[in-house]
């Protein structure tokens, strides 16, 4: 199996590139739908976040307020590294129980979308890394645009990940988003090319179909070795 990585920051296009994955029928684990099931009334992450931060952060109906849980994280590094903590163990072990399933089904190439790849060092798992990039300045007027928040607010959350020109340098493949959609759409298209070619051996025996042809291998190995003997 092969685990392509996909990250880069808030507002560089990272979640459209993620859909055209999607489009072309490559499965994706997404880290951020993950975070959400962790943080549902009643679940252990629940439980820890509403026992750290008080009842303030939960909405009439008990689930978590997630704006307002961002805001205070986003303005308070200590805070933030707090929540990642608190989250962290719940987050992995629900992607590695998304990753487990599509290998169960047999996918070849699968899609790890995590916004904090490199800080939760989860690009260990994956091969190759793609970091959508796109100007600091370009990033912060989408961001203050799309959800038509204050310069220092965008900033805030901004400055809260690893800065995009750090990321790229430790990318396989950069996809510069600073265009048009028809411009991230082209780049997209030779990307997909890459990561859609045969797998290597090592990923062919890493995948579902990999692992049973070495079961067949070792059955038919002992069959024909007691056979001889």
């Amino acid at each position: 199996m092969r685990i392509v990585g996909l990250t880069g920051g808030i507002s560089s296009g990272k979640s459209t590139v993620s859909n055209l994955f999607n489009a072309n029928d490559i499965p994706i684990v997404d880290a951020d739908l993950v975070a959400r099931d962790v943080l549902k009334r009643g679940t252990s992450g629940w439980k820890k976040v509403v026992a750290t931060f008080g009842e303030d952060v939960l909405l009439a109906n008990g689930e978590v307020d997630r704006p307002k849980l961002g805001q205070i994280v986003f303005s308070d590094p200590d805070k933030r590294q707090l929540l990642n903590r608190l989250l962290a163990p719940y987050i992995s072990t629900g992607i590695f129980t998304e990753i487990l399933k599509l290998w169960i089904k047999g996918c070849k190439v699968i899609v790890l979308d995590v916004p904090l790849l490199f800080e939760a060092k989860m690009d260990k798992w994956t091969k190759p890394i793609i970091v959508v990039w796109v100007d600091p300045e370009i990033q912060l007027q989408r961001l203050m645009a799309r959800d038509r928040t204050s310069e220092e607010d965008a900033k805030n959350r901004i400055n809260a990940q690893m800065p995009l020109d750090i990321k790229r340098t430790k990318a396989d493949i950069v996809i510069d988003n600073n265009g048009s959609l028809d411009d991230l759409n082209e780049q997209f298209r030779k990307v997909l090319s890459q990561v859609t070619k045969p797998l290597t051996w090592t990923e062919f025996w890493l995948s579902r179909h990999g692992a049973l042809s070495a079961l067949v291998s070792v059955i038919l190995g002992v069959v024909i070795c007691r056979k001889v003997l």
